[in-house]
């Protein structure tokens, strides 16, 4: 069984299987015709169960036949262009590089002597995206799995920051558009759901700071700690981005952290066209960025960022095992002193590739070509009788439904849309995603591929009204 180890003995195997790899997945991608096959959970789950793990196949072609048939043929491909479904991005080639350099050096980021180089190219990369934001001089920050671990993160830092005796008493505020993951992290954090402050939002999405003004003295006068505010800018259904200077001025006023979740509108930091959409950005007290939404990165790639490198030390704890306090004092750099994590990933290589590959101008082309993409689709859609779209976008979001002419009843045009969206998935031939606005069910397109054309919209839009006329004729049929 060392015949498997990747060492220097083995290196020519290695080659070999990871070459058959690729050339197979490069084979699939480019015969890929539509992003889905269209397989249902019933008819892919007997093949996996069918399968006996404690009988291997002893040759790597033969696992990547397998492969072929229960994960590669089925998978949904994002790099479709009427993939327009959730927030995941097509990837940069230098990132799928680095993804694969970073898997079989292995390095793991929690310390200097498990890293070395990986260590100081994670913090470069963090003190570039520190600049880029504008956070200062003092500013630090660390790689994460993804936006929720870096708000859970941010909110610890946050609370401990708030210096309360009484966990009870702390409040977050956050739109009612935010990402659960506010709510999820004041649960995991010993604050209950009940500590998030739900603030109503204008009609573009956007946090209403009156409102916030109103509840922040509120929480004042009633004897309990304003513990954060989480600024969104690019929500997750809407990719609307609240008013970061104005809530900056409140979050001053009353002494709260401020963090920013920019886990979706981050891509604005490389952006050519569009960066001031983020302005005030730079007076937050955390940011969550998610390279592998807007920068075009394999997951998993993100970050926490802090204004004050001295807050991190809220996520420190010494193990004499690994990183213990004299090292502190004899300056060797251990990451795990700012994570959550212990073991963790060189995720940052596949972005140290791109920038290095492509420059930040590359990325920030390749976002404001899909905030572009998402302009046309809004004049589309806005002028189609067939649908009605919430709001112009901010970012690369459209949030519309299909409204028939002939039907007048709310729950019918929801069960008509649902329909749509389901028929569309099991057609394989788009995907597009769901949500609620007013209690009512809409469809969203996340346009995060620069391939994707205004053509393709269209012929969506298309393939989505001629699935909801159908339930919609279907049920007449059924009525009568």
């Amino acid at each position: 069984m060392r015949s498997h180890l990747l060492n220097d003995t083995t290196a020519e195997q290695y080659r070999r299987s990871v070459t058959d790899g690729v050339e197979r997945v490069a084979a699939k991608l480019a015969a890929t015709d539509r992003p889905f096959t269209g397989i249902t959970v019933d008819a892919l789950a007997p093949r996996i169960d069918g399968i006996d793990l404690d009988q291997p196949l002893h040759d790597t072609g033969a696992v990547l036949d397998e492969l072929e048939d229960v994960y590669l043929r089925d998978a949904i491909y994002f790099h479709h262009p009427r993939y327009l479904a959730h927030l995941n991005c097509p990837v940069v080639i230098p990132a799928v590089l680095g993804e694969a350099v970073l898997s079989a050096v292995n390095s793991s980021l929690d310390t200097w002597d498990q890293s070395a180089g990986g260590t100081l190219i994670e913090r470069k990369l963090i003190d570039w995206t520190t600049e880029r934001i504008g956070l200062g001089p003092a500013a630090d920050g660390v790689f994460t799995s993804g936006g929720t671990q870096s708000n859970l993160q941010a909110l610890l830092l946050a609370r401990e920051e708030a210096k309360s005796d009484t966990l009870a008493k702390l409040r977050i505020f956050a739109s009612e558009v935010s990402h659960f993951s506010v709510k999820k992290s004041a649960k995991l954090l010993g604050l209950g759901q009940d500590a998030v402050v739900s603030i109503p939002v204008d009609h573009d999405k956007r946090m209403q700071t009156v409102a916030l003004a109103r509840e922040l003295e509120r929480c004042k006068e009633a004897g309990l700690v304003p513990m954060a505010v989480v600024a969104t800018a690019g929500t997750t259904d809407f990719g609307s981005i609240d008013p970061l200077p104005e809530i900056a001025e409140l979050c001053e006023q009353f002494g709260t952290w401020m963090h920013v979740d920019a886990a979706y509108g981050c891509g604005l930091l490389a952006s050519l066209k569009h960066r001031d959409r983020i302005n005030g950005i730079e007076r937050a007290d955390s940011v969550t960025v998610d390279y592998h939404k807007s920068f075009f990165q394999p997951v998993s790639s993100s970050a926490v960022l802090v204004r004050d490198a001295a807050t991190l030390r809220h996520a420190t704890y010494h193990a004499e095992y690994l990183n213990p306090r004299r090292m502190v004092e004899e300056r060797i750099p251990n990451q795990v002193d700012k994570s959550l994590q212990t073991t963790r990933r060189f995720d940052a290589l596949k972005l140290w590739m791109t920038l290095r590959t492509m420059g930040a101008d590359g990325i920030g082309q390749l976002f404001d070509e899909v905030c572009e993409l998402a302009r046309e689709g809004w004049k589309l859609i806005a002028a189609d009788p067939r649908f009605d779209v919430v709001v112009e976008p901010s970012l690369s979001t459209l949030v519309f439904r299909y409204i028939p002419a002939a039907v007048t009843d709310p729950a019918e045009i929801d069960r008509a849309n649902l329909y749509a969206r389901k028929a569309l998935f099991a057609s394989g031939d788009a995907i597009v995603a769901g949500t609620k606005v007013g209690g009512r069910h809409y469809l969203k397109f996340t346009l995060l591929n620069p391939e994707t054309q205004a053509s393709d919209i269209a012929a969506v839009l298309d393939l989505i009204a001629g699935h909801a006329e159908q339930y919609l004729g279907e049920s007449l049929d059924r009525a009568s």
